[in-house]
């Protein structure tokens, strides 16, 4: 009897442990293996911040020289907006789990030529955070992209330009959907459209992109854990899918920190994923029903050291869903391709929004 309790005592300290390690007890990522197992009471989420705390006042300014900033409330949201140029309007869009700061290497040159317009998202950075809604559909794409439409009104327009990465590229499929007079181009970043992702997801996509299987499980399961080391879950989240080394500067990397490590953004942006697994899904299938397609001219970007270019046939899958042209090509790099090849990325749009 005694040596079945301590059996049991040993197997119940054993998996307190494992689970410790396995959260990790804070720092960066690259240095949380210290050894060190913490008790089963440091198992609990941190006391976080609900919203980001304020960024320091140079920040935007050197990463964003000339922009200026507007809030802008929709009907939904009050969504942060950086603007600078005189030319064609452009809209750029970011992804998870980034925030506008991720077009620093192209906004400021890409404003020489045209109106750049840089928004958060609904649930990141410094925008608002709504509540969630029936079947999260206050942070679907149609919603985040009703906040675009209603931004570039407020600036005075009702045609644009897009160039969308991640997240931000699914908004942008909707926008071009549900708004097809107002999209005059629109270039998609590291994407496959969401439902073929979803309907085609195999063993491999499951294991490289987990957060799109773990986001979307019902709260508070995700929240919690992340928010028992939110820093350590982005850091490891940008160091797999960044494939170039210092490509994330730490101007930027400090930013993405700040405005995630809050229980707001956390909840928010995992309601983004649920959203487009639940709801989404089903506004797509109904467009597909209806043979509503892209209208507008589509130019695909994607990395070739990253999973979706190498588990679709990136151009196949936007031809599939548009009428007009598809055109686009790999750089060689990981994600992130705004922030670890920004020249190519550059020309790629200066190029293709050019020639409007």
């Amino acid at each position: 009897m005694i040596e079945s309790e301590n059996r049991r005592t040993f197997l119940k300290k054993g998996a307190v442990a494992a689970g410790a390690a396995i959260v990790g007890t804070g720092g960066v990522f690259g240095n949380r293996l210290s050894g060190t197992s913490p008790a089963a009471e440091d198992m609990k989420a941190k006391s976080l911040p609900e919203l980001p705390p304020k960024p320091l006042e140079d920040v935007v300014a050197k990463l964003f020289p000339g922009f200026a900033q507007t809030e802008v409330r929709t009907s939904g949201a009050t969504i942060p907006v950086l603007h600078k140029g005189d030319g064609p309007p452009v809209l750029l869009l970011h992804g998870y789990p980034e925030s506008r700061v991720t077009w620093h290497k192209v906004a400021p040159r890409l404003a020489e030529q045209f109106s750049v317009y840089v928004p958060d998202l609904r649930g990141y950075g410094d925008s608002s955070r709504p509540a969630d809604g029936d079947r999260h559909i206050n942070y679907s794409f149609r919603a985040m992209a009703l906040d675009q439409i209603e931004t570039m009104r407020h600036f005075g327009h009702a045609e644009f330009l897009v160039g969308a990465h991640d997240r931000g590229a699914r908004v942008a499929h909707r926008l071009c959907l549900d708004f097809p007079k107002s999209v005059k181009k629109v270039c998609l970043m590291d994407i496959a459209p969401t439902l073929t992702m979803y309907r085609q997801t195999n063993q491999e996509f499951a294991m490289k992109y987990m957060w799109w299987f773990f986001l979307i499980q019902a709260a508070p399961l995700p929240e919690h854990l992340i928010g028992l080391d939110p820093q350590y879950y982005l850091d490891y989240n940008l160091s797999v899918l960044n494939k170039t080394p210092e490509a994330l500067t730490p101007g930027a990397v400090s930013e993405y920190r700040r405005c995630f490590c809050c229980t707001s953004t956390i909840h928010s942006t995992c309601e983004d994923f649920r959203a487009s697994a639940d709801i989404g899904l089903e506004m797509d299938e109904a467009d597909d029903r209806a043979g509503n397609k892209i209208m507008a001219p589509v130019h695909a970007l994607w990395g070739a050291k990253n999973s979706v270019g190498q588990l679709w046939d990136v151009l196949a899958t936007w031809r599939a869903k548009a009428t007009s042209t598809v055109t686009g090509r790999s750089l060689d790099c990981g994600h992130f391709l705004q922030e670890e090849r920004p020249e190519e990325v550059l020309e790629e749009l200066q190029h293709f929004f050019g020639t409007v």
